[in-house]
């Protein structure tokens, strides 16, 4: 049992939105911000409405904002400033980012994603390949756990391999993959190291040199911030690439030159203050507490539900998928629903996972955030009960 202190009522006085009967258990699909957030934003509309480079006092705090966002992007992944930017979304980055490697590749080149997929790093590669005859190919899962099949991974790589593309967790059933390992992987092979960084992002910390990664995104709408994409750019990669940008814009930082338009600065300005949110928690505090929460959730699902996934808190995070054998997963959320529960059906865009395993109707998901308290877990236990 940890000796870190958390108080979770002092956290969720922080939050407003959390001021509802509703267990928000949708976390994986997004999460509640904090007041600090929203007033971070406001405040960026009320006094920092310019764009940048003009010399006036709005403009200069709207400089600021942007400043301050990829400083705070840079400490959160452990990377230099230089080497992180903001997009629309991650699926909408990613397509970016694609897009801007695709002019180095040649057809017959190959690209390995894996089961566990989000489609939002499937779609994009599927998209490459059409367009320029790249081979793509997927490494497996392991069924019984619904973790990436690290030797079937291996078995795809080849001397055509360019990227590695796979999820640091999986949005679906929460495994955690073996990052630094399949990066190794994807190196030895001469390949880059892709990796989907948005379902880990709210639950534990990420340096990017420590997992040794080449591109990693993430979203901070599902960790406390505004609806976003992050991007970490290794600069020896990336600053041969050439981007799809508007002439004017700079090279330099490399990695904003991915940046493309205007930036949402109320956004980035909520990202800053989501960060700093999550520095004043500690993320030892934060891993604790959910830890202690989804073992809970584990210990007290009730037969007849199926988990899919890893049976203990050891290598996942506390995001839950599961079936029941007569009711299917639209039936079981709207029954939870009317009972001020939320939770979602269905496939998540996870659609390699939920094909693998044969669930045509996906499952239903639950996940706990550190906002999330012991009483939420027994009431949608209680809840599962009464539906079993």
């Amino acid at each position: 049992m940890s000796t870190v202190a958390f108080d979770v009522g002092a956290v969720r006085a922080r939050f407003s939105a959390l001021n509802t009967p509703t267990a928000f258990l949708d976390g994986p699909g997004g999460t509640q911000v904090p007041d600090s957030v929203i007033e971070a934003m406001a405040t960026c509309l009320r006094e920092a409405n310019a764009n940048l480079g003009g010399p006036f006092e709005t403009s200069r705090r709207a400089d600021a904002v942007v400043g301050e966002a990829h400083e705070a992007a840079a400490r959160l992944l452990a990377a230099s400033r230089e080497e992180v930017g903001f997009g629309q979304n991650m699926t909408t980055l990613n397509f970016a980012l694609t897009r801007a490697l695709g002019r180095e590749l040649e057809a017959g080149d190959e690209i390995v994603v894996t089961r566990l997929d989000h489609d939002g790093n499937v779609a994009p590669w599927l998209e490459l390949a059409r367009d320029l005859d790249l081979v793509v190919r997927f490494a497996d899962l392991n069924e019984e756990d619904c973790t990436v099949d690290v030797d079937d991974l291996q078995r795809q790589l080849c001397g055509r391999t360019r990227v590695v593309a796979f999820p640091w967790a999986s949005n679906a059933v929460g495994s955690i993959s073996p990052v630094r390992r399949i990066a190794e992987l994807a190196h030895d092979a001469g390949a880059l190291a892709w990796v989907d960084a948005v379902h880990y992002a709210p639950h534990g910390p990420i340096d990017v040199a420590a997992v040794d990664v080449d591109i990693l995104i993430c979203s901070p709408y599902k960790f406390f911030g505004p609806h976003l994409g992050l991007f970490f750019a290794r600069r020896e990669v990336v600053e041969r690439w050439r981007p799809y940008k508007v002439r004017p814009s700079a090279d330099e930082p490399v990695a904003h030159r991915f940046e493309t338009g205007t930036l949402s600065h109320e956004s980035l300005a909520g990202f800053t203050a989501a960060v700093e949110y999550l520095e004043s928690l500690g993320w030892e505090a934060i891993q604790a507490h959910e830890r202690e929460l989804g073992q809970r959730f584990l210990d007290g699902l009730p037969v007849p539900y199926r988990l899919y996934g890893v049976p203990s808190m050891e290598g996942r995070v506390p995001t839950f998928a599961f079936t029941h054998p007569d009711r299917p997963p639209e039936e079981l959320a709207a029954l939870l629903g009317e009972r001020d529960i939320a939770t979602w059906p269905g496939n998540y865009y996870a659609v390699e996972v939920m094909e693998r395993l044969g669930l045509p109707d996906g499952t239903l998901r639950l996940g706990f955030v550190h906002y999330n308290t012991r009483d939420e877990v027994d009431r949608v236990l209680a809840a599962l009960q009464d539906l079993a």
